[in-house]
């Protein structure tokens, strides 16, 4: 035994559990009162505190070119700052080249991130083409563990209807899981050449060329595709009040259709365009309005969301600045690595979800939908990804709070109720009280069941 955790309460989507944890060789191996301590084990006092599963964040762009540069965040740092937010398993996008092998793009990307990673990680492959034999190779990508794959339907590098259409059928012969960033690439064009044709170029105007309408309508459209095909689609990023009907509608109606949202849509609305640095805030889909964040909620609540994710690609204040005069020549993106599970844990400290809702939807779904089988849970056999949590501990925001290398937040200044403590991934102190422990390279790619 190496590890045991004593005095704490633990926490699952079912309820909680006053118990101790022990841990040997990364995994939970014991979970009951009174645990024996066996001599050399290190042992942890978590008298007051809560136990819960790390984090799982399905949805990061670290290192990613976009926009003319690359977000601010190399895996080391993103997952650096995942760890000091109780996430203990990051799901990175790996973006297909033209005439690239999805298997290639894989490697390519674990060539980056596998001497870099502070925690343990996965991939989603964004699939760009699927001329002659590269949409079969899929099958290759998920004989080598991975089974999630996504599609953007906007971008000069979305696909097209028909493609998107094929990418599905593919995926359910071969027991892949598709994701889609769905908004009407056509809208979004003929809106931003309006808007800045009619000298309309702040981050407000980023907003009213994508607004609620644009996502809902791809939303639906997505959805009857996998309707069609009967077979799964997971929307990421959703935002907006008629696209969450429409899920609710597709799960009502026995379909496995799930969705994502994020915490920067679960706090602000589009009013953020119109502040001073609004362009901080540029991401896509942007926030939305009231009536969709109050959606959003609802659905949570209800449990038609299935999962918080960050989306997190931030960029630094000067490449936001390029955009200050021209919103199209904005990043798109913001950091949430590190304040996704405590932003999640206040929301339930506060009364406004439960502490099981939280976990259900930052550790349990997450490893249910994309074949984390070690992760998620506190469970005797699984990995010992743990954190520590102090529900009376008051935080407030700050970027030098913060383990990011980007150098702003659009959290500054946001107050939290309760904040972790220790997280511990494989049962390796990763971070401890405000301070990073872990080390670069410690986290291992992990390979995930197809749906087959």
């Amino acid at each position: 035994m190496d590890l045991i955790i004593k005095n704490g309460t633990l926490v699952d989507s079912k309820g909680f559990a006053a118990a101790d944890i022990a841990v040997a060789d990364g995994k939970i191996i014991a979970i009951g009162k009174d645990l024996p301590v066996p001599e050399g084990a290190d042992i942890r006092d978590a008298a007051g505190k809560l136990v819960l599963p790390g984090a799982i964040d399905v949805h990061t762009h670290l290192a990613m070119p976009f926009g003319g540069t690359i977000s601010a965040d190399s895996y080391f740092a993103g997952t650096r700052a995942a760890a000091c937010g109780g996430t203990t398993t990051v799901f990175d996008f790996a973006l297909q080249d033209f005439d690239e092998p999805l298997p290639d793009t894989i490697r390519r990307r674990d060539a980056l991130a596998a001497p870099e990673a502070a925690v343990d990680y996965a991939f989603h492959v964004a699939i760009k083409d699927v001329r002659g034999s590269l949409l079969d190779s899929m099958e290759d990508a998920v004989a080598m563990g991975v089974m999630s794959f996504k599609v953007f339907m906007v971008y000069d590098f979305g696909v097209t209807d028909g493609v998107f259409y094929r990418v599905l059928e593919k995926a359910k012969a071969c027991g892949a899981q598709i994701s889609v960033h769905a908004e009407n690439n056509e809208l979004v064009n003929m809106l931003t050449a309006r808007f800045l044709a009619e000298g309309k170029t702040d981050a407000w105007h980023h907003y009213l060329s994508r607004p609620e309408f644009v996502e809902a309508e791809a939303d639906i459209r997505a959805i009857s595709w996998a309707k069609s095909l009967d077979t799964a689609l997971y929307i990421v990023h959703l935002a907006n009040k008629e696209g969450v009907a429409a899920v609710t509608k597709a799960k009502d109606e026995g379909y496995e259709i799930y969705a994502e949202t994020c915490p920067h849509y679960l706090h602000f609305t589009n009013e953020v365009y119109k502040r001073e640095d609004g362009r901080n805030f540029v991401c896509s889909p942007p926030m939305k309005g009231q009536e969709s964040q109050d959606a959003l909620w609802a659905a949570i609540r209800r449990g038609d969301i299935d999962t918080i994710a960050t989306d997190h690609c931030p960029f630094q204040s000067y490449e936001k600045d390029w955009g200050k005069d021209d919103f199209t020549k904005i990043p798109n993106g913001c950091a949430a690595i590190e304040n996704m599970y405590p932003y999640m844990l206040s929301a339930a400290n506060t009364g406004r979800i439960t502490y099981q809702k939280a976990v259900e939807l930052c550790c349990e779904n997450p490893a249910r939908i994309f074949g984390c089988t070690e992760k998620g849970f506190l469970k005797v056999g699984k990995d010992a990804d743990i954190v520590i949590y102090d529900p009376d501990k008051d935080f407030t925001i700050t970027n030098d709070a913060m383990h990011s290398d980007c150098d702003h937040t659009i959290w500054e200044g946001v107050k939290l109720r309760g904040y972790p403590v220790q997280t511990y991934s494989r049962g390796r102190l990763v971070y401890d009280n405000g301070t990073f422990v872990g080390q670069a390279g410690w986290g291992k790619f992990i390979k995930r069941q197809s749906r087959k």
